[in-house]
């Protein structure tokens, strides 16, 4: 037992003497929320600018304008026609309406008169605008076509409108899918920095040998499973580590929500840890110099990370992509975190936390045997 604290402690205290490297190496998940608030940061409603040009004054004009102005996110300001074009094109005004002269006529008439919307940003500007006149200028239209022409009528059932009991009461509802998607690529680059950080820790091992200390510390009553048993523990307290401040910055700091029980959304990404411990000593018990496992570690974080959905959602991927990534324990992880935000429970999620602890079994028993048939490091 001192022997395994001593070389945890060793390894902990050659750690910290590269600051730099440790700050890094714990401070990193930051860089996957600040990329995460860029993408999904600047989604919310934005305010539409519309200009209003009055070339009709009358109550049924008026009342038109005042539907627009009651929309939600729009602003609405008037100006004169011939301003119109240079408001649009400085950005001042998103688009501007034009009421033609006897539009209330036309809408008595039960044939209005088609309203001259100008943009420069296309439909994706005024289809809001659009289908909501569409709504609001048919109902009236409909009275218009009822009145047959008789003003009077018209006049009478208008008022009825106005008055009428029914009303719709509009009511805002918090959109929660930004904070999911926000936590979900946010969790994608942890996984990333998770697999780099265990690569980087598990190559110590080469390093060690490279060196001679390896070989100095057999020569003292500590085995070599003492060894690398220290090293995984050194390992998994780095990543414990890198998943506290990533979550804590997180839901504390930039208060995202990731609307899982913290608990679960802690111990998936633990279990995903042994995972990653696991697949980096495969690559260090195969690799015989440190160029040789940095280039393995290229090879298979990028892109499995690519494949599995931690830069972007697995949904933008073509077919095939999907059903490699079948085979990744990222993705298994990634659709735990998914699921978990959908409501389920942990208890239905078995066969995903079953999966990834046989990756993480499957990754140990091939660096034991591995390790075992070596020359230099046998456990």
């Amino acid at each position: 037992m001192r022997d395994i604290q001593w070389l945890v402690q060793n390894m902990i205290l050659r750690l910290l003497k590269n600051k730099r490297k440790f700050i890094m190496m714990t401070g990193m998940p930051l860089l996957g929320i600040f990329v995460s608030l860029l993408i999904y940061g600047g989604s919310g409603a934005t305010t539409l600018h519309v200009g209003i040009v009055n070339q009709d004054p009358s109550k049924l004009t008026s009342n038109t304008i005042q539907f627009i102005s009651e929309l939600n996110h729009v602003q609405v300001s008037n100006v004169q026609e011939k301003a119109a074009r240079d408001e649009i094109s400085s950005g001042k005004l998103d688009c501007v309406v034009v009421f033609p002269k006897g539009f209330s006529q036309s809408l008595k008439r039960g044939d209005p008169i088609s309203l001259r919307i100008m943009s420069i940003k296309g439909s994706s500007v005024t289809a809001y605008l659009k289908a909501d006149l569409n709504n609001y200028i048919g109902n009236i239209t409909s009275i218009g076509h009822a009145a047959n022409g008789n003003d009077k009528r018209f006049d009478q059932m208008y008022q009825q409108y106005e008055q009428s009991s029914f009303k719709v009461r509009a009511t805002p509802l918090n959109d929660k899918s930004k904070n999911k998607d926000m936590t979900y690529q946010t969790i994608g680059w942890l996984i990333l920095f998770m697999m780099l950080s265990a690569f980087n820790l598990s190559s110590i091992i080469i390093k060690d040998k490279e060196n001679g200390t390896y070989f100095r510390l057999m020569s003292t009553p500590v085995n070599n499973r003492l060894y690398v048993l220290a090293n995984i523990i050194v390992n998994l307290m780095v990543m414990i580590l890198q998943i506290i401040v990533a979550l804590f910055f997180m839901i504390v700091v930039f208060h995202i929500s990731p609307h899982i029980p913290l608990l679960q959304l802690f111990v998936s990404l633990v279990l995903f840890a042994f995972v990653s411990i696991g697949l980096s000593l495969v690559v260090v018990s195969i690799a015989g110099r440190s160029t040789a496992a940095n280039a393995l570690q290229t090879l298979l974080v990028t892109p499995t990370c690519l494949i599995a959905g931690c830069y972007f959602p697995i949904d933008t991927m073509p077919k095939v992509l999907k059903e490699i990534a079948d085979f990744l324990p990222q993705h298994w992880l990634l659709d735990i975190i998914d699921q978990l935000q959908a409501g389920h429970s942990m208890l239905s999620l078995y066969l995903n936390y079953l999966i990834l602890l046989a990756f993480a079994a499957a990754f140990f028993l091939i660096a034991v045997y591995k390790f075992g048939r070596s020359k230099d490091i046998s456990i």
